[in-house]
Order: structure tokens, then sequence, then C-alpha cells
């Protein structure tokens, strides 16, 4: 295993002068939460991008996953040209990439011209929210639990073959299963530790229940960075996974066994690092303000299941007695609750179960920050606690469909007074447009159900 070498700006140029570093990955994320951008020489990036970014063109932020233009976004469209943003990298997320010789990143800030951020960019929604926390005197530690499924298939053997007849890693059930992760080992020992080269404090791999269902954990950290390392994560494990003649996939639902968590645990602290939520002697171990940030989580669910459950796929992932959860409850070590409270004092945290492994995670911990903030500032009392089958009780649910989601986020005025008018109506347009493109598709469901019989 190559040990991580710490990456900043005067290692870069002395490596790059050496020859040991060429290229550059210079990447905003999309709202999709997919890395975009350009490979620029390293020298070339010393000599001239370092200085004041690079350019990308502002359709990047309003198009479908397929790449499409499509109407309805006020930043970018035919009528307005489709001209140019500014990719700011942010050199605090310099980083190597193992997996490609002679390569490190940097994760950009998305600007117009005239130096004002782009409102609507994943990365600037989350820290707008870091802003108002900080101003609060609170920070954000995150963990995300991305899980995905692996198959011996190529990506491009899978998409000649429309996806059908793809061979899952493992065909039994793995979870735990020492034996049944050895089998993926060799894949999963490159990912862990060639992240581990890349700066991430990896933790460790298990198997999951779906077949060929694997999950890498990570070590918490401040919001922005565990958002930086997720998204650099996801697209390196599809990397690495294809230099192996393999694939995986990380959307919500793949088939009707279990779909793909992207679990979140946040906690606030002061930003002196004292243990705000956490009271040893309040109910449950939680301080009155702990109290109320989950009772801010409970209050804004589901207006903000848009951010958590971003595609039309992401609401087949709540099954009942699935682990995905539909009751939006809150329970101690409960996974039948939408939220998890775990750990205690210094590792007291709430785990959101809703997100699947489609999530975007800048907008996601952006709207459990808001939510948590929310619940703070209004004193919001927290319901009692839940105990035994959430799946089964009478409670409040998550939303079964995109539409549903889209209908809530788009009337709720607490999400135009807290992330803005235009934030709102940029994202509502994403749901409508995947909305009208699922709305269009005729699926193999239908032919099977409809070519011989009706």
């Amino acid at each position: 295993m190559s040990r991580h070498v710490p990456l900043d700006v005067e290692t870069l140029k002395r490596e790059v002068e050496l020859g040991q570093i060429d290229t550059v990955a210079v990447s905003i994320t999309d709202m999709q939460g997919r890395l975009a951008g350009k490979r620029i020489h390293a020298q070339f990036f010393v000599d001239e991008v370092l200085g004041h970014g690079t350019e990308g063109c502002n359709y990047l932020l309003a198009v479908d996953v397929d790449m499409n233009t499509v109407d309805g976004y006020a930043m970018s469209s035919w009528d307005t040209g489709y001209g140019d943003m500014v990719m700011r990298p942010d050199l605090s997320t310099l980083h190597r990439i193992p997996w490609q010789p002679g390569a490190v990143g940097v994760l950009c800030d998305v600007l117009w011209e005239d130096g004002s951020p782009v409102v609507a960019s994943p990365r600037q929604v989350l820290k707008k929210q870091l802003d108002r926390l900080e101003a609060a005197g609170l920070g954000a530690f995150v963990g995300t639990e991305l899980e995905f499924i692996v198959f011996l298939d190529t990506y491009e053997e899978a998409w000649i073959n429309g996806y059908r007849n793809l061979t899952p890693a493992n065909l039994y059930n793995v979870d735990y299963s020492m034996l049944g992760g050895a089998r993926v080992e060799p894949l999963l020992r490159r990912i862990r530790n060639e992240m581990y080269s890349a700066g991430m404090t990896v933790e460790s791999a298990k198997g999951e229940c779906n077949l060929g269902q694997h999950e890498i954990a990570f070590k918490y950290r401040d919001a922005l960075n565990t958002c930086d390392n997720h998204v650099v994560y996801k697209t390196g494990a599809k990397e690495i996974a294809s230099q192996e003649d393999m694939a995986l996939t990380f959307m919500a639902k793949y088939n009707e066994r279990e779909g793909n968590s992207c679990h979140i645990h946040l906690s606030f602290r002061g930003t002196d690092g004292s243990m705000v939520m956490a009271d040893d002697k309040g109910e449950e171990g939680l301080s009155e303000l702990g109290k109320a940030f989950i009772a801010g989580q409970l209050a804004h669910m589901r207006e903000l299941t848009l951010l958590f459950a971003p595609q039309i796929n992401s609401y087949k992932r709540f099954v009942e007695g699935s682990f995905a959860p539909t009751a939006i409850r809150w329970g101690r070590d409960n996974r039948t609750c939408a939220f998890r409270l775990v750990g205690h004092g210094q590792s007291l945290r709430l785990e959101n179960r809703v997100p699947g492994g489609d999530v975007n995670p800048y907008l996601a911990v952006a709207g459990m920050i808001a939510a948590g903030l929310d619940g703070i500032d209004n004193k919001t009392p927290l319901e009692p606690i839940f105990t035994g089958n959430a799946y089964g009780s009478d409670s409040e649910r998550v939303p079964t469909s995109m539409n549903e989601a889209l209908a809530l986020w788009e009337g709720s005025n607490w999400i135009r007074e807290t992330f803005g008018a235009e934030v709102q109506a940029h994202y509502a347009n994403m749901a409508r447009v995947e909305i009208a493109a699922y709305g269009s598709a005729v699926t193999d469901w239908e032919r099977y159900r409809s070519f011989e019989r009706l």
C-alpha cells in the first residue's frame, strides 16, 4: 500500500517540476453529484490556472442525467447563449489520484465571470448553510455510508446487454460474511488503499444483503470535507472497478432486493469543539439543543425529501421491512425509523437513513443542517422516542414518489426562505425534467405485460 503523502501547493509545484505529476483533474460537482471538469497539463495548471481558475459551460448545472440541454433553468439556456462560468480551485481540496498515474485532483467552487457565486451549485448550497451554522457558533461533523453492488461484467458489457443478466460478484447474501467479502477483496482492497493514499481515513469494508453488495466506511470529518471526499470516492471507486474489468453501481434500487443506501451521520459541535448535542443527564444523552436538532429534522423531512431522494428510482427503495425507512420517526439504535440516534457523549450523532446511493451529499447535508438550525432557532419540542417496529406504525410517511416530493419542495415557504427562490426553482425544475423523461419512457415492464397479453 502506498502511503499517504500530503499534497499542498508547494509540494505540487515541486513534484510538477520533477516530472512526478503531469496532470491535474479540475472538477466541480454537478446537480446529480457527479464530478465534471477537465484534465489540465500540470505545468499549465501551475502557471495559469492556479491563480485565476478555468472556465466551463454553464450548462453543466442545467442538464439531465444524459447531459441533454433542457428548458426551464434561469441560469442557462439557448436564449442566454450557454456562456461560461468560472471554476475556481479550492486548493484545500488538492488530492492525489493513485489510480491515475501522474495525476492529482482539485475541486472547485463555481462563480460567474463577475466573481459572484453560482448559488444553485451544490457546493455553494452547502457552504451557505455552513456560514449560517458558523454564525450560530456551531460546526457540523458528517460521515456518509455508501453501499454499492459489484458485478463481474465491465461497464461496456453491461451497457451492450441492456443491464440484463449481469453476474453479481456474490451469489448469496454476504452481510458481514468474511468469506463473501474475501471473494471481492482484490477490488475492495484496491479501493480502500488508494482512497487512503488520496488522503481519506478509511475504516473498514463489509458485505451487505443484496447479491454482490458491499460498503466501505470512512471516518467522519467536517461537513464540507466529507462531501468533497464522498464525490471523489464515488467516482474513483467506479474508475478502479473499470480498471479491474468489473462494474459497480450506487443506484438506489438496482433490483427488487435491498437497495443501496447512503446513511448520513451528522452532529453539531460548538466552534470551540464543545459537545453541544450531548448531555449525560438528559433523555437519551441529549441536550436541549440536541433534542431541538432532531425535532427540526422530523419537522422538515417531507419537504426536504427531494434533496435526499433526487431521482425517480430513489423512491422505489422505500419498502417496508427492507431496512430503508418509510416512517418519519426517531429511535435509539432503531433501524426501522427514518432517524436513528447512535453513540454516546462525544460520539453521539443522528443517522438519517432516507438517502440512497444516488444522493448528492452537498445538498443532503445542507438540508440536514438547515433543518437542525430551524429546530434550534425555534426551540421545536421533540416528540417522544419511538420504540418497536416503525414500519407498522401510523407515523407520517416519507414521500413515495418524486411527484409528491416535488410538490412539497416547491410549495414550501420555508424552503424558499432558507435556500432562496433561485435554488428552490432550480431543483424543482430538475425534478420536473426527470419526471417528464420517465413518463415518456417505455419500459421492459410494460413490454412484458403488454406485448402479447393485452
